[in-house]
């Protein structure tokens, strides 16, 4: 069983991975694509645009991005450690930042980007 959440867009349009890198970045994070769409990438691989999985490598661990019809979604495995907790954490308040998104919360609420960030970064 795997923890996640949704991140939903005010259009259909999502955040170009450049963008995501950029932000990443600006936490001090170096994200490494390792797989998009169920096919090995290498680290430095730029997803084409249209992609539906991505798995990316952070310094806590492996986060999985998916394209769902509300949004993405930003998912790890349910036993996670904090390291990779704040990596899915780090990744779902980028995901809502850039694309000025939004992130549903476990009680079906959502919040912008920033507020996320105060509740869990």
């Amino acid at each position: 069983m795997g923890l996640r959440r949704t991140i939903s867009f005010p259009t259909d349009s999502r955040p170009a991975w450049e963008s995501l890198c950029a932000a990443f970045r600006t936490d001090s994070e170096s994200p490494a694509v390792r797989m998009i769409d169920n096919l090995p990438a290498f680290p430095d691989e730029i997803p084409e645009p249209g992609w539906k999985e991505l798995r990316v490598a952070l310094s806590g661990g492996m986060v999985t991005i998916r394209t769902t019809s509300a949004g993405l979604e930003c998912s790890i495995w349910g036993n996670a450690e904090a390291p990779l907790i704040r990596s899915w954490n780090l990744t779902c308040f980028v995901l809502a930042s850039v694309g000025q998104g939004t992130v549903e919360l476990e009680n079906g609420t959502s919040v912008s980007a920033l507020e996320f960030r105060q509740l869990v970064l």
